[in-house]
């Protein structure tokens, strides 16, 4: 069902039905993060490989174990690819990777990687939360590293991210850019990570506009993770968005937010509706139709922080504990492919300064 925090007026949100397809069995921790959907073809009968950019060389053995969609989901699982292979390329390391083709093989996808020889291993999302606790006590000389989640052991290293800054900034661009006064968020699923992207975005928002109105839905409750993986619902919900007034919508919802910037094609022209991408810059991974919709993208920057952590591995200087990726350490951001944010640069740029300097404390709840 759709968990709606402002009720649309028009009945075909609160009509809309959606299949269970998760399952946050894994799950380690409440303060950890999404794991994205696709509505790319991924192939996941076996998805261990070793990189096909790997060289023949001496450099270190890493596995990367993606979350189910793998590969192709333009977003978050395609960014920790990308620092794979920014690494496989500068660094000379030897990479592999794996995604599972369920909830169910998650555990054994990890251990996999283990038994192939990788002296790293990083799991890419907070459901292999639990596969990491028990491999990492079942393996200490291995060592690995998870992103958004936290797990307490000496081998592992918890990458997190300030999720609700970088959307702050992107709600300050809504706001100056929206011409209604309504602007929209789509959460693929009402956890706490996405509250997080929720909270962020609505404190941006109000920071330029206190009496903007802000309409959200929610694709899926846990412990159905399906709202990360389903477009033409993302679509759905965003374009009863634009018909209840919205100008500008920000999809914190994986492969559904690719449905969402369609709507947004199908809801007025370049400029008059715009779109709000999340993870990875979505303007270079669209269609060239939907890129003049594109405004901006939340940068959650998990290729840097997959590269960092293999080249601090290889260099023999991997450190466990957790490690957070925030404005100060150009973790998150703002993209300003397109120039539909040239001219409010500026602003963003200095409520950037202000969240860094600690003028602005970013909320991550509303």
């Amino acid at each position: 069902m759709i968990n709606s925090k402002k009720m649309l007026a028009f009945g075909v949100v609160a009509a809309l039905g959606f299949a269970a397809c998760g399952s946050d069995d894994d799950a380690s921790t409440d303060t950890t993060a999404e794991t994205e959907g696709t509505d790319a073809a991924v192939t996941t009968e076996d998805a261990s490989a070793t990189s096909e950019a790997a060289p023949a060389g001496d450099g270190a053995k890493v596995g990367v174990v993606f979350d189910i969609t793998g590969r192709g989901d333009r977003s978050f699982n395609d960014a920790a690819g990308a620092g794979l292979d920014q690494a496989v390329a500068e660094l000379g390391v030897v990479g592999s990777e794996s995604t599972p083709t369920g909830d169910g093989d998650r555990a054994e996808r990890v251990q996999g990687l283990v038994e192939e020889g990788n002296g790293l291993v990083v799991a890419v999302g907070f459901l292999f939360g639990d596969s990491v606790t028990t491999a990492s006590a079942a393996n200490p000389d291995t060592s690995f590293a998870i992103i958004d989640s936290v797990v307490e052991a000496d081998n592992v290293a918890s990458l997190v991210f300030a999720e609700e800054e970088g959307s702050f900034l992107v709600g300050a661009a809504a706001a100056l850019k929206s011409q209604t006064g309504t602007i929209g968020f789509i959460g693929g699923v009402e956890n706490d990570l996405i509250k997080k992207f929720e909270a962020g975005y609505a404190a941006g928002a109000e920071a330029v506009n206190p009496d903007i109105e802000i309409l959200v839905n929610y694709i899926t409750q846990p412990p159905d993770f399906g709202g990360f993986n389903d477009p033409a619902r993302g679509k759905e919900i965003a374009g009863a968005q634009y018909e209840a007034g919205a100008d500008v919508i920000y999809s914190a919802a994986g492969g559904s937010g690719l449905g969402a910037f369609e709507a947004a094609v199908d809801a007025g022209a370049p400029g008059e509706v715009w779109a709000i991408g999340v993870d990875s810059d979505q303007y270079n991974l669209v269609s060239p139709e939907i890129q003049p919709y594109m405004l901006t993208s939340m940068l959650k920057k998990v290729d840097v922080a997959t590269f960092e952590t293999i080249k601090a591995f290889n260099d023999g200087s991997f450190a466990s504990g957790v490690q957070v990726f925030d404005l100060s350490s150009d973790g998150v951001g703002y993209s300003t492919s397109g120039g539909y944010v040239d001219d409010i640069a500026g602003d963003l740029d200095a409520f950037s300064a202000q969240i860094v300097s600690g003028e602005i404390e970013v909320p991550t709840t509303r």
